[in-house]
């Protein structure tokens, strides 16, 4: 054999054991889907986990498909926590009335007023305890509270953490927090 190819073959073999040693280690964190779920009569026109974002949410929705992704560890550990961000219509219907046609300039000047009434939101959401990181379901909730889970199960599964029902109605006062 010659010095050429025995070379090659050393390096070969070194590089093998380098990658075979990668192989073996797990990430410590993996990129997960986002889902949604609007428990209320506002529309939640966007939102982000971690700065990544999730789909728009109809009233009472579930929406939008899986938007990608959330970055968490594979394993769950106390204290484990998301920022979430969202935009929220609370009167997601009121376009019905709008001046006609479409996109004239009554139309528009109802369009900017509307976006006016948004309101945005953030919250620092404890991640329920999972087992294997799955989809990350975030559920909005009355009073612009927040859950979040990350496992692999999905809502209305006997051992979910969370019971919301789908339509809750906003108290006339919410708690302060």
């Amino acid at each position: 054999m010659s010095e050429t190819m025995t070379r090659s073959l050393l390096v070969m073999f070194i590089a093998g054991m380098a990658l075979q040693g990668c192989a073996d280690s797990l990430p410590d964190r993996l990129g997960a889907p986002i889902e949604g779920y609007s428990h209320t009569s506002a529309a939640i026109n966007r939102f982000s986990v971690n700065g990544n974002g999730g789909p728009n949410l109809a009233p009472y929705g579930y929406g939008g498909g899986q938007m990608c992704c959330a970055t968490l560890p594979v394993k769950w550990h106390p204290g484990l926590t998301v920022v979430v961000e969202w935009e929220k219509d609370p009167n997601p219907y009121d376009s019905a009335n709008w001046p006609k046609p479409r996109y004239s300039d009554a139309w528009l000047k109802a369009a900017r007023e509307k976006e006016a009434q948004y309101t945005r939101h953030r919250a620092v959401v404890t991640v329920a305890p999972y087992e294997r990181l799955g989809v990350v379901n975030v559920h909005f909730l009355p009073c612009n509270q927040v859950a979040v889970t990350a496992g692999l199960m999905m809502p209305r599964s006997p051992n979910y953490p969370y019971k919301f029902p789908q339509k809750m109605q906003e108290p006339a006062t919410c708690p302060k927090p």
